[in-house]
């Protein structure tokens, strides 16, 4: 069999490129502009384009056809439709990376299912991943499309550490400033649900999707079953880093309206997600992929993550002194306030 990955080097498909590389029953290939060839395993093939090139997308994969495209930067309908252009007479299945991001918030229930409604106001992010799955999902109905919907929810690998408040340059600062020993900000009250999930088990779900007919026409999200507060995520850093947590609680609210002042967009990632209980019942996916189990546990996995880091410090350890300023005016600001009534 074989498969096409559009990108198939970034957070979650590297771990899938990975797995499907040692299965013999299959082909790899990998369609991107070869930014990270360092991460592609051996026997993998390459198509160096851009995929927003369809001219020279055309001519690279010229006659072939595919048991399965997957799609990992389709961020916004155009793209999905070019697409549809490109590979709707050319695989037997389409599979595409949504958001589980584009779930309600607050959905009706904290279960969430493929059947909760898709509605976010608050990220136009996931507003784009439901018109994406709206267009692929009308393709089907209407022309037989075979798309495949996946919606991750919070995934991380080994080179990243999955939090829920950090600043433009990613999680790194949170970090030192817990080694530092000085307050961490965490949404709400920290006692909200959330799953986190390690890329390596994600792959395990995603690829039982691959070439599965079962799959057709569906929608399937790939979490972890572990759900954990915000304090428990965080407390487990700490403890992997060997620190005492000095965790400051701040109302989403409040920090999507001050985070914005600043260039933050923490509306769509905590209004608009994390910062609502969410638990995930996997048993639509477990159904007909029965390999599907998660073996990496949060305490496990973050220290996979940590080791990485604190072993590459240039690629990982990116200072972000204005997110840092920015926990110090907030925390402060706060202080001041409870003074002050």
């Amino acid at each position: 069999m074989k498969a096409l990955f559009i990108g198939g080097t970034g957070q979650i498909s590297t771990a899938i490129v990975k797995r499907l590389s040692e299965d013999k029953n299959w082909e790899v290939w990998l369609l991107n502009r070869g930014n990270r060839s360092s991460v592609v395993p051996e026997g993998v093939h390459t198509i160096t384009a851009d995929i927003n090139d369809v001219c020279a997308v055309k001519a690279a994969i010229g006659d072939m056809h595919f048991d399965s495209v997957c799609e990992f930067i389709g961020f916004v309908p155009e793209q999905v439709e070019r697409d549809y252009e490109l590979f709707k007479n050319k695989t037997d299945q389409y599979i595409y990376i949504s958001s589980a991001s584009a779930y309600h918030k607050p959905a009706a229930s904290y279960v969430i299912t493929e059947g909760t409604t898709l509605a976010n106001p608050h990220w136009e992010y996931s507003r784009n991943k439901i018109a994406c799955e709206e267009f692929l999902m009308r393709k089907y109905r209407e022309e037989g499309f075979p798309v495949t919907i996946v919606r991750p929810s919070h995934t991380y690998d080994e080179r990243n550490v999955p939090l829920g408040v950090h600043g433009k340059k990613g999680f790194w600062q949170v970090i030192k400033r817990m080694l530092e020993g000085k307050p961490v900000i965490i949404q709400g009250d920290g006692s909200s649900l959330w799953t986190v999930t390690s890329n390596r088990d994600f792959a395990i779900g995603f690829t039982g999707l691959m070439g599965n007919r079962h799959a057709i026409g569906e929608a399937f999200q790939i979490t972890s079953d572990e759900s954990l507060t915000w304090d428990q995520i965080y407390r487990t850093i700490a403890d992997a880093l060997g620190v005492e947590l000095k965790a400051y609680h701040v109302a989403s609210e409040y920090l999507a309206a001050v985070g914005d002042k600043y260039g933050f967009d923490l509306e769509g990632a905590l209004l608009g997600d994390k910062s609502v209980t969410v638990v995930f019942d996997n048993s639509k996916l477990k159904r007909i992929v029965p390999q599907m189990t998660t073996y990496i546990p949060f305490s496990e996995g973050v220290r996979i993550s940590l080791d990485y880091v604190m072993s590459h410090p240039e690629e990982c350890q990116i200072p972000d002194p204005e997110f840092d300023a920015w926990c110090d005016r907030v925390i402060d600001a706060l202080e001041k306030a409870k003074e002050q009534i």
